[in-house]
């Protein structure tokens, strides 16, 4: 091994996946990917303007009905078709906008992938390396859609969740004010509960997910050895006669692999999905009961009561990001993980074609 191709291994492959990856965004195409993007935020910030006055609209349509005002609350159900409609406008936009940098993306990249595969007969040196258990066609098929895929959401929900959070954070503050507790007031309960009850989800979260990228490394991997073994089958006929008489087959022992690997990933989803399902149902609750005291003493309305409540549970989805994207995120690193390591090989297969060929000729 020469120093060129040691420095090719220590590269990480997801550090290769990105150098790569990253091309989509410059050349002479590149304001494909820079107007899309541009579109994305701009509806991101969009919605969040309209969930904002989705939440004034919340408290002015409790405290109509609290009062029992009946012109206000006809006025407020009036209103209210129009942000609908305005808000599914925009997410009607958001998903063209998502699903058609992804679909652009990975069509660039699945092609570098193959355009670097077949120079050279690349994909005969890769194929022929004993250490090469996987198919490469799986790799650009299938990982390479995932690696696509997933960035796009993940970055585009993480932008809206934190400028949910700021925004709300702030109604938070206003409308919930200080709570009396003893003698002293606390400014901003509302708020220093919402970091709280999230740091607490969060961790949580952390804990039982925290084998999820290794176990969707596994997945992957026994997949593609199950097709590896099933197109033995094509060049090696007497497999096929065999197989029915033969537990011990490779495709036996590759299915059996995918089996157990999916086992292993099912119990994985069940531990976060308590999680993730446990929040989305206690924090509106915890939020309207974290307003009660308030509510009780006459410093609250009622439709402070239900603006606070909601402004609670969007805090508390903008800081779960994590939470609600782990098993995504762990996917995804998975598939970039994979498709790196091939570009790595990819790198080092014409080094290893010279370093035969001298070798042949020696």
């Amino acid at each position: 091994m020469n120093g060129d191709e040691t420095t090719a291994v220590g590269v990480k492959p997801l550090r290769r996946f990105w150098r790569s990856a990253l091309g989509f965004w410059v050349g002479p195409n590149s304001w494909t990917p820079w107007m899309l993007m541009g579109l994305l935020f701009v509806c991101v910030v969009s919605q969040l303007v309209v969930q904002y006055r989705l939440n004034l609209w919340n408290r002015d349509f409790f405290n109509a009905l609290e009062q029992r005002d009946a012109l206000r609350i006809r006025q407020q159900a009036y209103l209210l078709p129009a942000l609908a409609a305005a808000s599914i406008l925009l997410a009607v936009t958001a998903v063209w906008g998502r699903m058609t940098f992804q679909r652009r993306w990975r069509d660039w990249l699945t092609s570098h992938l193959l355009g670097l595969w077949l120079d050279n007969d690349n994909y005969r040196r890769i194929e022929a390396r004993a250490a090469e258990p996987q198919l490469a066609e799986y790799r650009i098929a299938e990982d390479a859609r995932v690696a696509t895929d997933a960035p796009i959401d993940l970055l585009v929900g993480l932008l809206a969740s934190a400028l949910t959070a700021a925004t709300f954070i702030a109604v938070l503050w206003t409308v919930g004010g200080a709570l009396a507790v003893g003698g002293s007031e606390l400014p901003g309960y509302l708020v220093f509960a919402s970091i709280l009850y999230a740091m607490t989800t969060t961790a949580a979260m952390v804990l039982v997910g925290r084998n999820m990228a290794p176990v969707i490394e596994r997945k992957n991997q026994a997949e593609s050895e199950l097709k590896f073994a099933v197109a033995r089958l094509r060049t090696a006929p007497s497999l096929v006669e065999e197989l029915p008489a033969r537990p011990s087959a490779p495709v036996g022992f590759a299915l059996a692999e995918v089996i157990r690997q999916w086992r292993r990933l099912c119990w994985q989803h069940v531990r976060t999905t308590l999680v993730s399902h446990g929040n989305t149902l206690l924090a509106p609750l915890i939020g309207l009961i974290l307003c009660v005291p308030k509510y009780l003493d006459g410093s609250m309305l009622l439709g402070e009561v239900t603006q606070a409540a909601a402004a609670f549970a969007a805090v508390q989805g903008a800081f779960n990001w994590l939470v609600d994207n782990y098993p995504r995120l762990a996917e995804w690193a998975s598939s970039a993980s994979r498709v790196g390591t091939l570009l790595i090989d990819l790198d080092l297969a014409p080094r290893r074609g010279q370093a035969e060929g001298v070798d042949a000729a020696t």
